[in-house]
């Protein structure tokens, strides 16, 4: 049977508009929302041919103290200004200040006391912890001059005596100490967890050392305070790093190691060669080995040496608890390590399922945008975490004390550890400003995730149960209290309900456009082409925008601005559903006007319509102008004149406000199914009172039974009663 023919229906052009309603048309450019292109930012959403960016280049050289449970690290920043400003002055951040007694964290908390309150929210009533940086020595040039320094909260200005000039460099000596939070007790990012049947640590360090500010030329330094949600974004540069740590623990870190040679036995060595060719997880350290070293403990030390080449951060994880596997995973003639460290408490979970996560994820991801450019990528295992650094992140997921563990626990795991490998994309590479737009690293990054998720193979054989992707899931919230959703495009630390905002909604949007909107070969050629023209960049929301559609011919003003820019949701609603057939019902000769007439008004109430006497009606003799019409309608148009055709036409009103494509499910009488996709575009034709009504005539070969909206639940529409049209028998 031939596709179902599409009809427009009568309707009114959205381009009348009157002045006062210019404003509400959802049709209109992104133009004051976006910023001006430049010399710096192209209007297509590239890199423009003077686009700059400055770097940070890192030797240092960190000492763990397993007593006192503190990090000691002397560091020399080499910056460099490739702006084509004079910066006057410089700015570090100081992430561990957040733990600080007297951070802004701690003062802006709202605080409760209600019945039942737990010693844990009792105890952080009281922000005793010593937290933040100490600064050991002060802080100099490379000839020990000091310079003039201000701490203002998590952040750090340097003033310089002489401006730095555009093409110059300067070297800042740091030296400093701070202590580690247990993270089971005050929470964070990374710092300890503590096994008391053992008398055993396992670190996971990160937002460890004074880091540089990103300067750039959408809005100069970025120098917002980090208050513990909103991330961060770093410049690019190259580390060379010494982790001085007892000599029974196990490191992983960010980068490749110096030294193998000093720090692994022999046997170690030869299995992390064999392990760059397996087709699995080869283990480099056993469980029976982590678990002889956490039994005991050794005065001496080891130095582990790191070097990792335009990365934005370091981070790194140390244990005497580690079991370590690794697996090789290719592209083109390089072999990247897949690796996982893990403690005996998440096997045999971890040994199954972490490093064949991380290699999914790397295929999956550079399937979408570019081969992973790294040679490793750590997954770490500490106990309720979920963090990810350049090459290392560290997971949660832990087994029950027997070694078992539900498919809840599995699939939560494995969700963690593709996540988190899949940031050293978003925004690890891909270097997007976290601390002011989170949906351009999470969302972003969730997407993917999505779509590694569906790449999953189990030996269960169920598919894997994703939370964030589909957009029936998104609907709760879409459909929820205004008053406590915030347009995806706010700032990090003002967003309600932050994980539907940040990670769900971005990445059911992006799942819709792929999917529902553009189609995957238009999507994916134009998602690829954004991450690799900002790979080691720093990108801004226009930038993503602008890319999707330069590469695709895809206007799409309309779904950044009801998707990202609004609250608006997706509530489309059939107000009413007509069937017509045709009746060439001939008027007599000599008929008058009037009876022609009546005689359509009367085909119309029958459901039955003449386009021929329709068109026909102002002429004074009905009978020859019906002829005269007839006779000369081109014969490939005549067998459009068919009394088998059936029309249906389907009011449609726009209850939600969210702008989405129109999908049309058709079930015919006689069993079978159709479908029929109408672009988002066909909300351009409301009505002359702009009540975002439309209406669509459908043309089908045989009778339709049922038409329902939305039928494989694409578009996130919060409320399917209103979806659904049946013939009336």
């Amino acid at each position: 049977m031939k596709k179902a023919l599409l009809l427009a229906f009568v309707a009114a052009f959205s381009f009348i508009l009157n002045a006062q309603n210019t404003d509400q048309n959802k049709f209109r450019q992104l133009g004051q929302e976006l910023p001006t292109p430049n010399v710096y930012r192209t209007a297509g959403g590239a890199p423009g041919h003077e686009y700059y960016q400055n770097t940070a280049d890192y030797e240092m050289e960190i000492r763990l103290d397993d007593e006192k449970q503190r990090v000691y690290g002397t560091e020399l920043i080499t910056y460099n200004n490739a702006s084509p400003d004079i910066l006057e002055y410089l700015w570090i951040q100081l992430d561990q200040n957040v733990r600080h007694p007297e951070s802004l964290t701690h003062q802006i908390q709202t605080d409760k006391i209600d019945d039942g309150v737990s010693l844990n929210e009792y105890f952080n009533l009281f922000h005793t912890f010593p937290g933040g940086f100490k600064f050991t020595q002060y802080i100099t040039d490379e000839k020990g001059v000091k310079y003039d320094v201000k701490v203002n909260h998590t952040m750090m200005r340097i003033s310089l005596k002489e401006p730095l000039a555009p093409g110059k460099s300067i070297k800042i000596n740091i030296k400093w100490m701070y202590n580690i939070n247990d993270r089971m007790e005050i929470g964070g990012r990374s710092g300890y967890e503590y096994f008391k049947e053992e008398n055993n640590y396992l670190y996971t360090i990160a937002q460890f050392f004074p880091r540089m500010a990103v300067y750039n030329d959408v809005e100069g330094w970025q120098n917002k305070q980090f208050l513990g949600r909103g991330e961060f974004t770093l410049p690019f540069g190259n580390y060379d790093v010494k982790l001085d740590v007892p000599a029974d623990m196990v490191v992983g870190a960010t980068g490749e190691i110096q030294n193998k040679e000093q720090v692994l036995t022999a046997e170690q060595l030869a299995r992390l060669e064999s392990a760059k060719t397996s087709e699995t997880p080869v283990l480099i350290v056993t469980q029976a080995e982590a678990e002889a070293a956490e039994k005991g403990r050794v005065e001496a030390r080891k130095t582990w040496h790191f070097k990792a080449e335009n990365v934005r951060d370091f981070g790194w994880a140390a244990s005497r608890k580690f079991i370590w596997d690794a697996q090789g995973v290719k592209f083109g003639d390089r072999t990247v390590l897949a690796m996982s460290l893990y403690p005996k408490e998440g096997n045999p979970m971890w040994e199954k399922y972490s490093t064949k996560a991380i290699v999914l994820t790397l295929e999956t991801y550079s399937k979408f945008t570019f081969d992973y450019p790294y040679p490793v990528a750590y997954s770490i295992n500490g106990k309720s975490i979920g963090m990810e650094y350049p090459m290392i992140c560290f997971n949660g997921g832990r087994t029950n004390e027997d070694g078992s563990f539900s498919d809840e626990t599995k699939y939560r795991t494995v969700l963690v550890i593709i996540h988190e490998v899949g940031h050293n994309y978003f925004p690890m590479i891909i270097n997007s400003d976290e601390r002011q737009w989170t949906w351009m690293d999470e969302g972003l990054n969730t997407f993917l995730q999505y779509q590694t998720e569906k790449a999953w193979t189990d030996e269960s054989g169920k598919a894997f149960p994703s939370q964030r992707g589909p957009a029936k899931n998104i609907v709760p919230y879409m459909g929820g209290d205004k008053r406590y959703i915030s347009p995806i495009m706010t700032n990090s630390e003002s967003i309600f309900q932050f994980g539907n905002n940040a990670y769900g909604k971005p990445c059911t949007g992006l799942n819709i456009l792929r999917e529902t909107i553009m189609g995957p070969e238009l999507f994916d050629y134009s998602f690829k082409m954004y991450a690799n023209r900002w790979m080691f960049k720093h990108p801004s929301p226009a930038d993503f925008f602008r890319t999707m559609e330069d590469a695709s011919a895809v206007d799409l003003d309309w779904f950044w601005r009801g998707w990202f820019y609004t609250t608006d949701h997706c509530d489309v609603a059939i107000t009413k559903g007509q069937e017509f057939r045709l009746n060439f019902a001939e008027p007599k000769e000599g008929s008058s006007k009037k009876a022609a007439a009546k005689l359509a008004k009367k085909q119309t109430k029958k459901g039955e319509f003449d386009p021929i006497l329709q068109s026909i009606l102002n002429a004074d003799d009905p009978a020859a102008a019906y002829q005269r019409v007839k006779n000369n309608i081109s014969d490939t148009r005549k067998d459009k004149l068919t009394e088998d055709a059936y029309f249906y036409q389907v009011d449609l009103k726009m209850i939600g406000g969210l702008v989405m494509p129109v999908i049309f499910g058709l079930e015919y009488e006689d069993g079978t199914n159709e479908e029929i996709r109408i672009p988002a575009e066909i909300w351009k034709m409301q009505n002359e009172k702009l009540e975002e009504t439309v209406s669509k005539v459908i043309i089908t070969e045989k009778p339709v039974k049922k038409i329902t909206l939305d039928p494989n639940l694409e578009t996130a529409d919060t409320d399917t009663s209103n979806n659904v049209w049946v013939k009336e028998e």
